[in-house]
């Protein structure tokens, strides 16, 4: 049942990037955009045919056999129930739902359609995929750290018991 909610999932949020997409190619593939958020970002289409910030601009080949690799990974861990915790497959969830909605650009088009354009900061233009990816991969490493932490301190704690023992010991 895990399974199956989980890919319903995935699904559903790769679809949200997908309506995203079509609907930002039919209102501004023209050239148009449009602020919002009270004049905090712009609506404008973009073709990016590179990876994060245009990064390996013109590698769309490499580019989605690498997404590709990773997402299968991430389904691994996912549908074999591999992750640590609730909180662990929730990120896998974001970070394949994402992957897919650009790998499946990348793949149909050559390149994957940007098109939220932060205007209060100098940013790369980006979009729902990105969102999803970005948020699952950064809350997944933080919470890689937090768990890196907690053993640690458990470690120095379960070092300072066993002096404690050892201690009782001689007396």
């Amino acid at each position: 049942m895990f399974q199956i909610i989980s890919l319903i999932l995935i699904a559903v949020l790769t679809g949200l990037d997908r309506i995203s997409k079509i609907a930002v190619i039919r209102v501004f593939k023209g050239g148009e955009s449009k602020d919002i958020l009270f004049g905090l970002f712009r609506l404008r289409y973009t073709e990016n045919t590179g990876a994060a910030f245009s990064a390996f601009s013109d590698s769309t080949a490499m580019l989605s056999v690498f997404t590709v690799l990773v997402l299968v990974l991430c389904l691994f861990v996912l549908l074999t129930r591999r992750a640590k915790s609730r909180f662990v497959c929730a990120c896998l969830i974001l970070i394949i739902a994402g992957g897919t909605g650009n790998v499946i650009d990348r793949i149909a088009n050559g390149y994957v359609v940007d098109f939220i354009e932060p205007l209060f900061m100098n940013f790369a233009v980006f979009n729902v995929a990105d969102i999803f990816v970005t948020v699952g991969a950064g809350l997944l490493i933080i919470y890689e750290i937090r768990e890196l932490i907690l053993e640690k301190k458990k470690g120095k704690q379960d070092n300072k018991d066993t002096e404690d023992d050892g201690k009782d010991k001689l007396i």
